[in-house]
């Protein structure tokens, strides 16, 4: 019996299929003069540095996102996003499918309220011996509560939206969730592209660190130190005479 709303099916396209579009896709913008940023996964994870895993551990957190995340996997594993572009606030990438022409997503993530900013700066005053090491790319131990924590850096699933110029009508396309992995990927080549996408100048933030360390420094500055001894009696003290 027909049905007046059909459903469509597609069929998933094999690696081999994914990697062949991908490639005529790379050759044409070539041609054409686009200089693409591909996502290149090498071996079998997909992020290897704190920064890759934590950002890809976090959505994997979101049981919103559950159903489609392991076809996005696949999709990046494969090489499917073949450009990847992070800008503040926002990612725009192409990522190769079924069809010869590759999908274009857009992932825009909200920035960081001035009072859950000033929260966690607050909190980077007590660690700021760390934040050196934060600018060169590094990860200080100490700091990862800051990220992973609720109400810290990394974005929660509502202040993520995503669109895709695919036909699927799902929540989260399997495009959208390959290009989430591949920021991930990202960030083990570039940690510092995470506080672009945040919206977060890093060297205002580590001065303002600063700033705040030391005016609280200052405030403390006239207090006496219960450990200095007004008066001391160094005979009885060190049984010696002086």
């Amino acid at each position: 019996m027909s049905q007046y709303w059909e459903i469509q099916t597609y069929e998933q396209p094999t690696e081999a299929k994914l990697k062949k579009n991908a490639s005529e896709s790379m050759k044409k913008d070539i041609k054409r003069g686009k200089e693409n940023q591909p996502v290149v996964i090498s071996g079998k994870k997909i992020a290897k540095t704190w920064w890759g895993e934590a950002w890809c551990e976090n959505l994997e957190r979101y049981a919103d996102y559950e159903s489609r995340l392991d076809r996005g996997k696949r999709y990046v594993r494969t090489g499917a996003v073949i450009d990847l572009v992070i800008k503040k606030g926002k990612v725009l990438a192409r990522v190769q499918g079924r069809r010869k022409a590759p999908y274009k997503v857009e992932i825009r993530i909200s920035p960081i309220s001035e009072e859950r900013c000033q929260n966690i700066l607050e909190k980077c005053g007590h660690k700021i011996e760390n934040l050196e090491m934060l600018i060169n790319g590094g990860f200080p131990e100490d700091l990862k509560s800051l990220f992973v924590e609720k109400n810290g850096l990394f974005p929660l699933p509502k202040e993520i939206s995503f669109q895709c110029s695919c036909p699927d009508w799902a929540l989260m396309c399997k495009h959208v969730a390959a290009v989430l992995y591949g920021i991930g990927a990202r960030f083990d080549e570039n940690p510092l592209l995470f506080f672009e996408l945040r919206g977060i100048d890093v060297s205002r933030f580590v001065d303002v660190a600063l700033e705040n360390k030391v005016e609280k420094m200052l405030q403390n500055a006239e207090r006496k130190s219960e450990r200095i001894m007004e008066t001391v009696d160094y005979t009885a003290l060190f049984g010696v005479e002086l």
